[in-house]
């Protein structure tokens, strides 16, 4: 192809990513008006965002592998639609779980978009240099709209209303479609890996049965016997996963993986990290627009110095990582982490909006420097044939901490709750930052653990089994 025309894919295949990211932080914005609207519970408003980042978690893989063995082109396509057709559902949604489910097949589509368009990129771009300067544009659209997110949802939901977000999509991703369907070339693996189904469905129960029982415990009771029930089979899911996929020639998740701690450390990192980031943008627009009573379009506004610092350093991560290592970038990131939550421990109904913005400034500065090490950490040492299966399991796991955060960060500020979100939002929060801070520390432990001369010596050991 000529380099007008991989410029082209680029341009379309970073058009989906970048409605993908606006949409994910821009529903955040829209989270009070929803509960205005359909009247939706705390655990409703919690499901909203969980509904999308499980079903996300768990069809990552999947999705990838079918891309692999039946066309690229197609199924990012199809995942286009998909997108497309439970955004115009959620903005039709009359009800909470009529949007939860329309979030649900949303996320059907998006998991069809970002592994899948990836791989697109990797195949149009086979010089390594031009690869390199493209996977770079890719990632500043991540940045971009993660900054931009905030803003227009805030400022679509003020002029518009929260159905604005969803109607934005649709002619975005028709766009793209049409675009792919002319520009994009077909393209499949030379031998594509086999799907696992029985390790399919462990994941998604694992997932959804741990999730139900921490968003829904406090309104059931934690002995209620549908919360057992849930705990029982998380931990059936887990052992099952165990037992079952070492003995599959081609399994969606290699444990053997997990004989390498840089990679074990991927995992963990990214698993707190998003924790951290989905537990942040839950509680934190509830609380500039509930307890606050800042309208939507201030809200967003609020959260542009952290949009912008993780836009500013993850270029800068990326470039440390490359020259002396991930070790530093993860410190950088376990301090920004920690620091911010330990400013907003102190969290009240009338703190300063300077003390936010400098809370905001932190924890934007130790996100941005964290995604480069986990990406680094997931695929070092690995064969290169299995570095995008290792690459896909670090980005499963990033969805998995967003849900959890969710899930964690929503409980344990919903079971502290003494009236009104107005008045007690605030201190019920501070649970919340506690564990955003032990995240911070994780993040600041594993910048060592995962870069000794034993862990470097680990990474090659997958390789080697």
């Amino acid at each position: 192809m000529t380099r007008r025309r991989r410029m082209l894919v680029l341009g379309i295949c970073c058009m989906s990513l970048f409605v993908v990211g606006i949409d994910v932080t821009a529903v955040n914005l829209a989270l009070p008006s929803i509960s205005t609207d359909l009247h939706a519970s705390f655990s409703q408003l919690q499901w909203v965002l969980d509904a999308y980042t499980l079903v996300l978690a768990s069809l990552l893989m999947l999705s990838g592998s079918v891309a692999d063995r039946i066309g690229r082109r197609k199924v990012f396509q199809v995942g286009l639609v998909l997108f497309g057709g439970g955004s115009l559902l959620c903005s039709l949604s009359v009800s909470a779980p009529m949007l939860i489910g329309a979030r649900g097949l949303q996320a059907v589509g998006g998991s069809m978009l970002n592994p899948v368009a990836m791989s697109i990129i990797t195949n149009t771009f086979t010089e390594a240099r031009e690869r390199a300067q493209a996977i770079g544009v890719w990632g500043g659209t991540v940045g971009l709209s993660m900054a931009l997110g905030p803003v227009v949802g805030g400022g679509l939901v003020d002029a518009v209303g929260w159905k604005a977000i969803f109607w934005i999509n649709v002619p975005i991703v028709a766009a793209a479609a049409v675009l792919a369907a002319r520009y994009v070339p077909e393209s499949r693996a030379a031998t594509a890996r086999r799907l696992d189904p029985v390790g399919q469905l462990l994941v998604i129960g694992l997932l959804a049965s741990l999730t139900y029982g921490i968003i829904e415990g406090r309104g059931l009771g934690w002995t209620s016997g549908r919360v057992l029930l849930c705990a029982a089979v998380a931990v059936g899911c887990a052992v099952a996963i165990g037992v079952v996929e070492p003995r599959r020639a081609q399994p969606l998740i290699e444990l053997g993986f997990f004989r390498s701690v840089p990679f074990t450390g991927a995992v963990v990192c990214a698993v707190v990290g998003f924790a951290s980031l989905g537990g942040f943008l839950f509680v934190n627009t509830l609380y500039l627009q509930q307890a606050r009573g800042m309208s939507p379009v201030h809200a967003g506004l609020m959260t542009l110095p952290m949009a912008g610092m993780i836009a500013l350093c993850a270029p800068v991560s990326g470039r440390l990582v490359g020259r002396i290592g991930p070790r530093v970038s993860m410190i950088v990131a376990g301090v920004g982490f920690t620091t911010s939550a330990l400013i907003l421990t102190t969290l009240r109904t009338d703190t300063s909006l300077v003390e936010l913005g400098v809370a905001y400034v932190g924890f934007g500065i130790g996100f941005g420097f964290l995604n480069a090490p986990i990406t680094n950490a997931a695929v070092s040492g690995m064969p290169r044939e299995q570095s995008g299966v290792a690459a896909a399991i670090a980005s499963t796991s990033r969805q998995v901490g967003s849900a959890l955060g969710v899930a964690v960060f929503g409980a344990l500020a919903s079971a502290r709750l003494t009236g009104p979100l107005r008045i007690s939002l605030a201190t019920a929060s501070h649970a919340g930052w506690w564990v955003m801070a032990g995240c911070g520390v994780a993040l600041f432990a594993m910048a060592f653990v995962t870069t000794s001369e034993r862990a470097r010596r680990s990474a090659y050991e997958p390789a080697a089994a």
